[in-house]
């Protein structure tokens, strides 16, 4: 896949726009690019792109708001609505505070892998840099609110257990569980989605049109999969980082 970087007309073209003005602005603090043309890397583009189009449409959608809704704004609150009860299921009324946070990681990971099923575009979590940025997001996000709910020291002791005996042996099983986590939540959604891209990308090369068509449903339903257990994941994440000891 990395022979088809910078394939893609739109990102061809937000390359030569924005590539020069970036080289510019790095050339101010030593570094020099070769080739500005070809500066930005595709999956940052499509990030991009889907971070503008979420803030378009949520922006648009926030200003009609209608006592009795109309389409788009039932499809919003239902979007809401889910993630809402997936997090009181997971980690209880409390956990509303955490809605802003869980719904747009979830809402850009659905956008990221949909993307790429649109002809001329790419999934921004078919390359590791973003679902790992994503899974670091999520990684930093539950520890911080972990200390910030119960305190670094009240935190830590989610490290050790409630016997002290037993911390010398909890102690590194807990920081190696927790260092996987990252690993595991971005492996996970780029194998699915660089592996389904792919998948199309060479049939659609053999016989085009319509022998895709299966595979590209096939994606929609993982796409919509994969988003779903990064958020649970993260939702069940925030649940063990502010839980109290006596809770567990």
């Amino acid at each position: 896949m990395e022979g088809l970087e910078h394939g893609l007309p739109i990102v061809e073209f937000f390359n030569q726009v924005f590539g020069p003005l970036l080289a510019a602005v790095l050339k101010t603090v030593g570094l020099q690019v070769k080739d500005p043309n070809h500066l930005i890397p595709d999956y940052l583009v499509m990030a991009i792109i889907v971070v503008v189009l979420l803030s378009v449409l949520l922006g648009l959608a926030s200003r009609r708001l209608q006592v009795v809704p109309g389409k788009t704004q039932v499809l919003f609150e239902s979007l809401i609505d889910f993630f809402e009860n997936l997090i009181l299921d997971t980690i209880g009324e409390e956990g509303k505070k955490y809605l802003p946070v869980i719904a747009t990681v979830g809402l850009f990971i659905l956008t990221s892998n949909l993307l790429g099923l649109i002809p001329g575009f790419m999934s921004p979590t078919s390359k590791l840099n973003v679902t790992l940025g994503c899974a670091l997001v999520v990684w930093v996000y539950y520890h911080w609110q972990g200390i910030k709910t119960q305190g670094l020291l009240g935190y830590l002791k989610h490290f050790t257990g409630p016997n002290p005996f037993l911390a010398p042996l909890l102690l590194p099983i807990e920081i190696i569980s927790h260092f996987s986590r990252p690993v595991s939540l971005s492996m996970r959604l780029f194998g699915n989605i660089f592996s389904e891209e792919l998948l199309i990308l060479i049939i659609a090369s053999i016989i085009p049109y319509f022998l895709p068509l299966p595979f590209m449903a096939i994606s929609i339903f993982t796409a919509v999969i994969q988003s779903y257990v990064f958020v649970l994941l993260t939702c069940i994440y925030i649940a063990g980082a502010v839980a109290h000891e006596e809770e567990h």
